[in-house]
């Protein structure tokens, strides 16, 4: 690899990074702020704030490479370009296609990367999400020892307990149980245990009083207790999803079990063709981000006042492609025949890239054809 073409990748990768953390930071922030208050709202503590974050960084992070890619592409070339050092080397001779072979070289980088991601490590990273999130719906500790909160399990069920006791006891406790909608019933006492027994969980509850009221005539009746046993485990019991989540599965897994997915999944077979093709077009896109931000600023040239009319038609390319490639997946979707539809967006990305260094490397083109149409 020649010197400039480290020094331009070498340049291209920084800046990646630069903005690759900066736009994971801003996305992050935003998911990080809804998912602490359903969790620490819901009695979980910080590190299972902390790993669900982990968990949904690898995603987050497929997301945001092919945006910091093509910023990168557009911040090094317009820096090169403002400092003279491509007008320099497009004098010395250095055509287009050699200036623009370390921004291909960067753009397969990010693409192997990107490829891990979703090949990889977002299937896995998404299946143990979903398997932690299974798991937290079905711990009742976690859900109802918060003192202090009208928490609800379930969409139907109201807990509070107004102090919790170091030794775990439950002090003035209320239940409202509207899962009958013939019947509310709402338990006080004025304390309570939480009992386990396997996956089994009872709440003890202990001098208090039960209030049913009947829809049909509203009629409410009430009655004291000095003890009494309630089976709460239906209450945050989620139903494990016995189908498999294609989203869920590596690409290898997916394709050794092509054949059967389709139907433990409950997905058609274009979603299940979608899932897998869409893990090889997202990093070719990133190929095709930085070469149309590279290109677009060349043809542009050089300018005392910028090119900032380049940066915005690159970026305007970028949305275009971006938005063919979801009207794409959603045929796909619905014929599974059509999966070479999802390549599309990065040909015609291709096409234009390569037209725009055509452009560059012969920017006399059209005052030639001119001049023999005249002649003719």
């Amino acid at each position: 690899m020649a010197r400039f073409d480290r020094y331009m990748l070498s340049q291209l990768l920084v800046l990646f990074g630069f903005f690759a953390l900066v736009l994971v930071s801003i996305f992050w922030i935003n998911r990080a702020v809804v998912l602490f208050d359903s969790l620490i709202g819901d009695g979980q503590t910080a590190l299972v704030f902390l790993e669900f974050t982990a968990l949904g960084l690898p995603r987050l992070i497929a997301t945001v490479l092919p945006i910091a890619t093509f910023a990168a592409a557009v911040y090094v070339t317009n820096r090169m370009m403002s400092d003279s050092e491509l007008t320099v080397l497009q004098a010395t001779g250095s055509s287009p296609w050699v200036l623009a072979r370390p921004v291909l070289v960067f753009g397969v980088c990010v693409a192997l990367f990107m490829a891990t991601l979703t090949n990889f490590l977002v299937p896995l990273a998404t299946a143990q999400l979903k398997e932690r999130e299974q798991e937290i719906a079905q711990n009742v500790t976690a859900r109802l020892l918060t003192e202090g909160t009208f928490l609800h399990p379930t969409k139907a069920v109201t807990f509070y307990t107004r102090i919790i006791d170091t030794d775990g006891v439950l002090r003035d406790v209320f239940l409202s149980d509207r899962r009958d909608p013939l019947m509310d019933i709402i338990y006080t006492a004025s304390e309570a245990y939480l009992l386990r027994n396997g996956d089994a969980t009872t709440l003890i509850m202990v001098d208090g009083l039960a209030q049913r009221m009947e829809q049909d005539g509203l009629r409410l009746a009430t009655a004291k207790f000095a003890d009494f046993s309630f089976d709460i485990s239906s209450l945050v019991k989620s139903d494990v999803i016995a189908e498999t989540k294609i989203a869920n599965l590596t690409t290898p897994a997916l394709l050794r079990s092509w054949d059967t997915v389709q139907e433990t999944s409950g997905r058609s077979a274009g979603a299940v063709a979608e899932e897998l093709h869409a893990r090889f077009a997202q990093p070719l896109f990133c190929i095709i981000a930085a070469l149309v931000g590279f290109s677009t600023l060349l043809i542009g040239g050089f300018s005392r006042f910028g090119v900032w009319r380049e940066i915005v038609i690159a970026f305007g390319l970028l949305i275009f492609l971006d938005g063919v490639r979801g009207t794409l997946s959603s045929e796909v979707v619905s014929n599974a025949a059509l999966w070479p539809l999802l390549y599309l967006p990065s040909l015609i990305g291709a096409t234009i890239a390569v037209l725009m260094l055509l452009h560059a490397a012969n920017p006399a083109w059209r005052a030639r054809l001119k001049r023999r149409r005249a002649s003719l």
